[in-house]
């Protein structure tokens, strides 16, 4: 193993320590959902390493080490610490990030196969990008699937939900017809339900409460911008691939060289040995 992945290594040994950690503390006090999702975490830590040695594409430390930190940042401090509620911005953040690297991730397989010798045919740079923007996109749009799920079906609230203080909706309209009834200024909200198995009437200030479409449509405008930005990184370094000196190398995901797969193996191999 080189330096460089060494580093990644130590980063995984670090996080999945906490990771053991919180799950203790979570099973301790009965959280028993929060669990589930340290072992999840657990699970998506292992991305990296399947997409290193099965498929054999090279992912930078660095972004291996950003992919890791993205899922400990999200699924850990994001939903187990709270980190969503805590800070305004940290949702946001992270579906960027996601834009991000599942751009590059669906980048690195296309430009896999579209330089594969037994693959007959040749894809233009902008292609490429746009078909990486697409993946990045669809994998976007399934976690927002995900999330919905989540929130109708066990009743989490994934999709956060925003107080807004202006109605524009037709479904106010008395006539029934298609036009827009706008109230400004909301002060606030009655709502009247039953919790805990008691009535209640609990009043919402400020205006009334979008239940998670600003957050579903902000999440993916976001996931969108970070795609766009790999996607025209992506561009740039089909068109100066091979040219010395190209640091775009050192970001793009790609296939690894016959000697690293070799290097990869070998790696495997003696980790095999050293168990028995």
């Amino acid at each position: 193993m080189d330096t460089t992945k060494r580093k990644s290594v130590i980063v995984l040994m670090i996080l999945q320590a906490l990771v053991i950690a919180t799950a203790i503390a979570e099973a301790v006090h009965g959280n028993f959902y929060n669990v589930f999702l340290c072992a999840l975490t657990t699970l998506l830590f292992n991305i990296p390493r399947f997409v290193n040695i099965r498929l054999n594409i090279y992912l930078l430390t660095a972004l291996e080490i950003v992919i890791l930190l993205f899922i400990f940042a999200a699924e850990i401090l994001g939903e187990i610490q709270s980190f969503y509620t805590i800070f305004s911005n940290w949702d946001t953040i992270l579906h960027t990030i996601n834009g991000f690297i599942m751009a590059a991730i669906g980048f690195a397989l296309i430009d896999i196969l579209n330089q594969a010798p037994n693959i007959h045919f040749n894809m233009s740079p902008i292609f490429v990008a746009f078909v990486a923007f697409c993946f990045s996109m669809t994998v976007g749009v399934l976690w927002e699937f995900y999330e919905f799920a989540a929130d109708y079906f066990f009743h989490t609230d994934m999709q956060k939900d925003f107080i807004v203080n202006t109605i524009s909706s037709v479904s106010l309209n008395p006539s029934g017809l298609n036009e827009t009834v706008k109230i400004k200024n909301i002060a606030s909200t009655v709502v009247n339900g039953v919790m805990d198995g008691s009535e209640v009437q609990y009043v919402i200030e400020g205006g009334y409460l979008d239940v998670g479409i600003i957050d579903t449509m902000k999440d993916l405008i976001v996931n969108c911008i970070g795609a766009l930005i790999f996607s025209v990184i992506g561009v740039f370094y089909i068109k100066k691939r091979g040219k010395k000196n190209n640091f775009l190398w050192r970001i793009v995901p790609r296939m690894k060289t016959k000697e690293e797969i070799e290097a990869t193996e070998e790696y495997i191999n003696r980790r095999k040995r050293l168990k028995k």
